[in-house]
């Protein structure tokens, strides 16, 4: 590091080093670091907590080639655009460009710099192709569009750095698929482009190193070497808290609304408040109950997604300018944007992640070398034991961040029509162009050959129709867009971002010949995620009934009263975060574990040491089953600590086993911690009479023939189907002066769905919507490592009556769904009768 700084009059132009002397300041060591070896021709990756200078780290390459070319004379030569920053928010775009300017400015430097968005004006997009500037600040999407023009080659031709914001954010989605294609592609127009990377604290570097670099490159040496790293530790450490009142914790629930008075009186102490909570619902009602006691008039504001982008522009600069006392905000504010004078930030609700969380605090005391201020908020019993175990993780500096996955073949049949866009290509170097991209390094010619078919006929199935015929095959053997409405409908519609939908639920009535009608009332809406797991037949509490689910119809689900007192799924909650692997472990860890309770509040400590005594606390790597009877029912609870999605695929594979081993289930429900399953005969007499095989039970088979009998009997598929069809370009949303109706769409994608499930079965959208459907809304792999860790480790305790540590996953029974989320006051009554009779 010592090096780097003797040789800052070598490294850095004399408008930076007067810059520097004026303020006071001198650039820290890992700045010039990046510098030195990025000039000299490095990729590299940065990794440096919040506060230590990361953007300007990143643009110091940049403008220092900048200045040392000085400004064009008039009448030169076009000259493409120089830098292309990439960032995952437009907010953060725009931000950068601003805090970007100021040095820029009082430095004097001969640099334009722009930004490109979605909201960017046309007239200023068309103009940016024409004379674009040296440094342009965009988002994956934005690149997308401008590769995909036939100018993409002159418009970058000269582009010597690429910088991506908040790396590891990226990465892991659809849109760091695109991303990673879009990079690759550039590398073609300019070869000796160097990226650099800006990411904060990751699991794993190496992942971030890879994809900064091209994969699978011809040469006899084999692949480019991994990006160079730096990395920054060090900085002050945070000051975590978890928030303790004199009220009792909640056995179940997400919204801590206890702690509200508390959380108010925090934010009467502090400058500027930033309040995370993990969902809009959360945010919302929290929102509404700070105001409810705002005796002081304090100005506290809401930003989360689905607000208007005016209404998030207005708060973004009272923030900015320090005119508001608090936000409660969603994930939308988690990213590095220049907050102003944040000095605490409120974590309501167990963040259910590790690095989710340093990413969070990052945001109080945007600076290295002060300490970031934080209070978490555990919204239960089992958030408290969460909470512990992602401070104690932050201390330790240990990273949950999810791995770099394969790439999703849905946004590689949208990246070969763009490039068809851009010019006629030649499929074979089109792949080895594709395959140099990090998430698809591993795909086979084969399954590329037919994502190309695809794309040019719509598969064996569709391939009569014209209008699924985006390319044609040139007497050359190029492949170029069938016509010029292609181009123009790509652009249209791409990226990868579709909206989740919310369902009407309407109650109709049956016919005599048992089929259902049109007509009925509305009873509101619900999240689609929670209806596409629903097979004909289940019962599910809302509105204050018992409904029985027909089927889904267009945009409508429908339904039918249900004489039943047992809803088959009553609860639900959608939109959450799943709880991270590292945290589940650590919550695991601390159960089994007393001499960690000492950090626990009294009441959790109490709770445990009961569970204990009238049943028993599973070891780390043991999953503990309880059986008993209440009421005229038998249930049984599985402690998995798997997360809730995971929870709840797995609570439809062992409904369908214990219905054939003859249990006669009702139903289930999940939290992240535990499932529940209550049926009408005797699960534990199974148990311990041997009828039943809790080894059989939750052998690692079930994820075979079982989950496929489910999938084919439910909605999910076909809804994911729908995903990857608006992605891939088979169905499109928008159209010249129109866009399709979310009921248009899915009519559309149903049917096709249907034809293709019956004559092309392998059809390479149907693999793209299994893969999708196993990695994300199943967490099949999760749930499969599970199985797996729990071979031979079934611990089986028959109870009497319900035990303490069962009182979160049972309460969440009695709790009714309200539109878009479960709703999560804690029904009093029931409530206190079944903590008496577990806890007595």
């Amino acid at each position: 590091m010592a090096d780097y700084q003797n040789a800052l009059p070598d490294l850095l132009p004399r408008p930076f080093l007067k810059w520097f002397g004026e303020k006071g300041w001198s650039p820290r060591a890992h700045q010039l670091e990046l510098l030195a070896r990025s000039t000299s021709g490095e990729n590299m990756l940065l990794i440096a907590p919040t506060g230590a200078g990361k953007t300007l780290a990143g643009f110091l390459p940049s403008l220092t080639d900048l200045t040392r070319r000085g400004q064009l004379p008039p009448g030169s030569p076009f000259v493409g655009v120089h830098t292309l920053y990439i960032s995952p928010l437009k907010a953060l775009a725009v931000d950068i460009e601003r805090n970007l300017m100021k040095p820029v400015s009082e430095m004097g430097l001969p640099v334009s710099i722009e930004n490109r968005t979605g909201d960017t004006p046309q007239a200023k997009r068309q103009r940016q192709k024409t004379n674009p500037p040296d440094i342009l600040l965009t988002t994956p999407e934005q690149l997308a569009l401008l590769l995909a023009n036939k100018e993409a080659e002159r418009f970058f031709k000269d582009l010597k750095y690429v910088v991506l914001d908040e790396l590891h954010s990226l990465v892991t989605s659809k849109r760091g698929h695109l991303l990673s294609l879009g990079l690759a592609r550039l590398r073609r127009h300019a070869p000796g482009l160097r990226t650099i990377g800006l990411s904060a604290t990751v699991s794993d570097p190496m992942d971030l190193r890879r994809w900064l670099v091209p994969q699978n490159t011809p040469q006899d040496d084999g692949p480019e070497a991994p990006a160079g790293l730096v990395h920054v530790t060090g900085g002050a450490a945070p000051d975590i808290t978890i928030m303790t009142t004199e009220d009792r914790i909640p056995w179940s629930g997400h919204v801590a609304t206890y702690a509200i008075p508390a959380v108010y009186e925090e934010i009467r102490k502090h400058k500027t408040t930033l309040i995370f909570v993990n969902t809009r619902f959360q945010a919302e009602l929290l929102f509404q109950e700070l105001w409810t006691i705002n005796e002081d008039n304090l100005p506290i504001a809401l930003h989360h997604g689905s607000l208007d982008a005016g209404q998030r522009r207005k708060v973004e600069a009272a923030m900015s300018a320090n005119r508001l006392r608090a936000v409660v905000a969603t994930s939308t504010l988690d990213m590095g944007l220049d907050w102003g004078d944040v000095d605490l930030v409120v974590h309501v609700g167990a963040p259910k992640g590790a690095s989710r969380l340093a990413q969070r605090i990052g945001r109080s005391n945007h600076r290295m070398d002060e300490p970031s201020k934080a209070i978490l908020v555990p919204a239960n019993r089992f958030e408290v034991m969460e909470c512990q175990a992602a401070l104690d993780a932050n201390y330790l500096g240990a990273q949950d961040t999810p791995p770099v996955g394969e790439g999703a073949l849905d946004v590689l049949a949208q990246h070969v029509l763009g490039m068809a866009c851009a010019e006629p290509f030649d499929a074979l170097e089109l792949y080895g162009e594709i395959t140099s991209a990090s998430p698809y390094s591993g795909l086979t010619w084969e399954l590329f050959e037919r994502i190309v078919d695809f794309v040019a006929t719509g598969g064996y199935a569709l391939r009569t129709y014209e209008r699924y015929a985006k390319i044609r095959k040139t007497k050359e053997g190029r492949w170029r867009v069938s016509n010029p409405q292609v181009a123009q409908q790509y652009r249209m519609n791409l990226g990868t971002i579709v909206e989740a939908t919310e369902l009407n639920v309407r109650l109709v009535k049956r016919n005599q010949l048992g089929s259902v009608g049109r007509g009925g009332m509305s009873l509101g809406k619900v999240e689609e995620y929670f209806l596409e797991q629903l097979v004909q037949g289940d019962t599910f509490l809302f509105a204050g009934k018992v409904l029985r689910f027909e089927g889904i119809r267009e945009n409508e689900c429908l339904v039918t009263n249900a004489f039943s007192l047992d809803p088959k799924i009553p609860a639900y909650a959608g939109g959450r975060f799943p709880l991270s692997t590292y945290l589940a472990d650590q919550v695991r860890a601390m159960l089994a574990d007393p001499s960690r309770w000492h950090v626990l509040p009294d009441q959790v400590r109490d709770w445990l040491a009961i569970q204990r005594d009238k049943s028993m606390l599973p070891a780390r790597d043991e999953l503990l089953i309880e059986t008993f009877p209440r009421g005229n029912r038998f249930f049984m609870v599985a402690y998995c600590f798997e997360g809730r999605l995971a929870h709840q695929t797995l609570g439809m594979l062992l409904t369908r086993r214990l219905e054939r081993a003859g249990a006669r289930p009702l139903g289930f429900v999940a939290n992240d911690y535990a499932l529940a399953i209550w049926s009408l005969n005797d699960m534990g007499g199974m148990i311990e009479s041997r009828r039943l095989s809790l080894g059989d039970l939750f052998d690692e088979d079930m994820l075979g023939d079982d989950l496929e009998a489910w999938l084919d009997e439910s909605f999910m598929l076909k809804r994911t189907f729908r995903q990857c069809a608006v992605i891939s370009g088979l169905i499109e949303r928008r159209h010249p002066g129109k866009e399709k109706t979310g009921r248009q769409v899915t009519v559309s994608t149903d049917l096709i769905y249907d034809v293709l499930r019956s004559h092309e079965p392998d059809h390479i959208l149907l693999e793209a919507t299994r893969r999708d459907a196993a990695s994300g809304l199943l967490d099949i792999g999760r749930l499969g490592a599970m199985l797996a860790r729990i071979k031979g480790h079934v611990i089986h305790r028959p109870l009497e009556r319900v035990s303490p540590l069962a009182i979160p996953v049972m309460l969440e029974i009695g709790r009714e769904p309200v539109a878009g989320e479960a709703q999560d006051y804690v029904l009093e009554e029931a409530a206190d009768d079944l903590i008496a009779e577990a806890m007595a």
